[in-house]
C-alpha cells in the first residue's frame, strides 16, 4: 500500500461480513450495508496539540476498529477500498477471545 497518513489520520479497510443468512439465502451486494468494522493498514505520526507536542494514537496497525457509518473518506488504490478517517472517528478497538486471555495472564 502506496499510503502515508498524516498526524492523526489512519486508513482502515473494511472487514466484509458474511453475505448469506442463517437459512443460507444469498443476500446481493447492493442490498448490503457496509460493514462497519476495518482493520488498520497506517496510521499517522500523532495528535499535535496547541502548544506543538504531539501525542501518540491509541490504534496500531493490524487493529480491528468499530467506526460510524459515514466516517471517513474512502479511496481506492490498486483496485483495494480504504477509509482515511481521523483517530476520533473510531468509537472502539476490537479484542479476539485470544488477545484477552493473554492479557488475564
Amino acid at each position: 500500500m502506496n499510503i502515508r497518513p498524516l498526524y492523526d489520520r489512519i486508513v482502515v479497510k473494511r472487514i466484509d461480513e458474511k453475505e448469506t443468512t442463517r437459512s443460507g439465502i444469498i443476500i446481493p451486494d447492493s442490498a448490503q450495508e457496509k460493514p462497519q468494522q476495518g482493520e488498520v493498514m497506517a496510521v499517522g505520526h500523532g495528535k499535535r496539540l496547541e502548544d506543538g507536542t504531539l501525542v501518540a494514537l491509541d490504534v496500531k496497525i493490524g487493529d480491528r476498529v468499530l467506526f460510524g457509518k459515514y466516517s471517513g473518506t474512502e479511496t481506492k488504490v490498486v483496485g483495494t477500498e480504504y477509509i482515511i478517517m481521523r483517530e476520533d472517528d473510531v468509537l472502539g478497538i476490537l479484542d479476539s477471545g485470544a488477545e484477552t486471555a493473554k492479557k488475564a495472564t
